[in-house]
């Protein structure tokens, strides 16, 4: 009898987190994982690939697919998680700001997105979600932000794009659009105030993001959504 070959995920952003925990959720559904940030270390678990790397460097993403396939034999899913995230007047950033924050948000996207596509052609399909922001459809004065809007932004226009360019050849786009959720980059001292920016009057958690991205691997007719996990704000206030 043949067996299902073991479907494969490629998670950025995954040493610590929303990225850490994603690696842990598609374990449990059986799927082999890629994982990369800049500081992952070896696993123990012989379904999980880590290769360190800054996602910004293009030849991060060609050493994530051609290892993952070496690895694995297919890609499946990938989950583009890693981001950079710096609230600032528009007039202070820098061009150093800038170019660290498209790099990882935008060209590490375009980089790796590209190529895994193409591996998922391969094997008739896969799954392509983008981790994005709910700032980019409720803007704050509270949080100015306008390089994750322009960047993350991007990614989710491109998602619908994608979905509709690959909707006949077996590869679903979407992506989720988180609040603020309570990580470890948050300080204790400033949850309650960040708490109260949410109609549902608290944060999101790592487990909510995590829920959702799984969601949308299980949902074969969904495609070209970006899912918003934000505790209401992309709703009004």
């Amino acid at each position: 009898m043949n067996q299902t070959p073991r479907k494969v995920a490629v998670i950025t952003g995954a040493s610590r987190g929303i990225g850490e925990a994603l690696v842990t959720g598609y374990r449990k559904l059986g799927y082999a994982v890629v994982a990369t940030s800049r500081s992952i270390e070896p696993s123990e678990d012989t379904g999980v690939l880590t290769i360190p790397g800054d996602i910004a460097n293009p030849a991060t993403a060609e050493q994530l697919i051609a290892q993952g396939l070496g690895e694995f034999g297919r890609i499946d899913t990938l989950i583009n998680n890693a981001g950079i995230f710096i609230a600032k007047p528009f007039t202070d950033y820098t061009l150093e700001d800038y170019q660290a924050i498209v790099g990882v948000n935008l060209t590490g996207f375009f980089a790796l997105t590209q190529r895994a596509i193409t591996a998922m052609l391969r094997t008739g399909g896969g799954h392509v979600v983008n981790i994005t922001t709910s700032l980019i459809t409720h803007a704050n004065s509270q949080v100015p932000s306008v390089l994750a809007s322009l960047t993350k932004g991007g990614l989710d226009a491109a998602t619908r794009s994608l979905a509709i360019e690959y909707a006949r050849r077996g590869i679903r786009v979407n992506a989720v659009s988180p609040g603020i959720i309570n990580t470890p980059m948050n300080a204790h001292q400033d949850h309650s105030a960040l708490a109260a920016m949410h109609p549902i009057g608290r944060m999101g958690e790592i487990s909510d993001i995590v829920a959702a991205v799984l969601y949308l691997e299980s949902a074969p007719f969904v495609t070209g959504e970006s899912l918003h996990v934000d505790g209401g704000q992309a709703a009004g206030h």
